[in-house]
């Protein structure tokens, strides 16, 4: 396998990492304050963000911060992603757009620095 397209398979992996600690933390939510499901969820919403720290910076030693910055909008479709499957809510048409638009400019960005490097 290609060594960059390695590195951004483990860039989508760790930016998908990042989106769960966001169902964490509105699971936390619906606890009380410091009882032990609320401190438990929150223990994780730290260990994924510790985990995701850790990778990006591994990530950022392979590819250029522009790059990766760019692909980070990927979240915000994790986040749709999530919230459709596991909280059950609505996807809208916008947010569809919203995120196709999200994927092609990641896609183009990637096809425009691809070219740039072999220039």
């Amino acid at each position: 396998m290609n060594k960059n397209l390695k590195i951004f398979l483990l860039l989508h992996l760790l930016l998908m990492v990042y989106s769960t600690s966001g169902i964490f933390s509105k699971l936390a939510s619906g606890k009380a304050f410091l009882s032990w499901p609320f401190l438990l969820l929150y223990g994780c919403v730290i260990l994924l963000l510790g985990i995701y720290a850790l990778g990006w910076q591994q990530v950022l030693k392979r590819i250029h911060l522009s790059v990766a910055y760019a692909n980070k909008a990927v979240s915000v479709v994790w986040g749709c992603v999530w919230g459709v499957l596991i909280f059950h809510e609505h996807l809208s048409l916008g947010k569809v757009i919203g995120g196709l638009m999200v994927l092609g400019g990641i896609a183009l960005y990637g096809w425009a620095d691809g070219r740039a490097t072999k220039e």
